[in-house]
C-alpha cells in the first residue's frame, strides 16, 4: 500500500506543533478522555500495543503509566511531533517505541498487536483513509485484539459502520464527552 506524502500537523500548521500540549490541556479534557481509552483497552503485562497517530506522545505515556510491564509503540507522520513526543517519554522515565509512518499504512507486519488505540486522528483523515486505516489497523491486530478510538463526533458519525466493514465485531460506542470544539465520542471494535 502507498504511503501519502502528505500530512496535517498538529494544530493544523507546522509553527504551532511546540504549542500543541499546553492548548489542548487547556481547552479540552484530554487526560479524562485518554484514561477512558486506556480503561477501555483493558490492558494487560504481557499485550503489546500501537498508538495510531500518536501526536506528542499523552496516550502512549498513560499506557505505560497504567501498565509498565506492556510493550507500547508510538505511530505517527510527524517527524516534529515524534521528536516532542520522544522527549515527554524519556523525561517520564518510559521505554516506548516512536516510528514515523501512517495511519493508512501501517509499517507492521500481520498480527502484530494485541490493542491498538488512536485519539484525535481520525478527523483529520479523508474518508477513504479512514477506511484504509481501519483495514490496516485489523490487519495488524492479533485475534480477540481491540481497537479502542477516541474523536470527534460529527465527521466520524459513520465509524462504526466502518468498523465493521473493515471486518471488526463488536462494534460499540462506550463514551461521549463535550468540549469546547464539539462532541468526542469513544469507540470500540475487536477482531474476530
Amino acid at each position: 500500500m502507498q504511503q501519502t506524502a502528505k500530512y496535517l500537523p498538529a494544530l493544523g500548521l507546522h509553527f504551532l506543533t511546540p504549542l500543541y500540549d499546553p492548548l489542548v490541556k487547556w481547552f479540552m479534557p484530554e487526560r479524562k478522555i485518554k484514561l477512558s481509552l486506556v480503561q477501555q483497552a483493558q490492558i494487560t503485562t504481557k499485550d503489546h500495543l500501537l498508538d495510531v497517530g500518536c501526536g506528542t506522545g499523552t496516550l502512549a505515556i498513560l499506557i505505560k503509566q497504567a501498565q509498565p510491564a506492556a510493550e507500547v509503540v508510538g505511530l505517527d507522520p510527524d517527524p516534529d511531533i515524534l521528536a516532542i513526543a520522544r522527549k515527554k517519554a524519556n523525561t517520564a522515565g518510559h521505554q516506548i517505541v516512536f516510528n514515523q509512518g501512517f495511519a493508512s499504512s501501517l509499517p507492521y507486519p500481520d498480527h502484530s498487536f494485541d490493542r491498538l488505540l488512536s485519539s484525535f486522528v481520525f478527523h483529520h483523515l479523508a474518508v477513504e483513509d479512514r477506511r484504509r486505516a481501519l483495514s490496516e489497523a485489523l490487519r495488524v491486530l492479533r485475534h480477540n485484539g481491540t481497537f479502542c478510538l477516541a474523536d470527534f463526533a460529527k465527521p466520524n458519525k459513520s465509524l462504526p459502520s466502518m468498523f465493521s466493514e473493515a471486518g471488526f465485531v463488536e462494534v460499540q460506542t462506550f463514551a461521549h464527552y463535550r468540549t469546547l470544539f464539539g462532541g468526542v465520542s469513544l469507540w470500540q471494535g475487536r477482531s474476530p
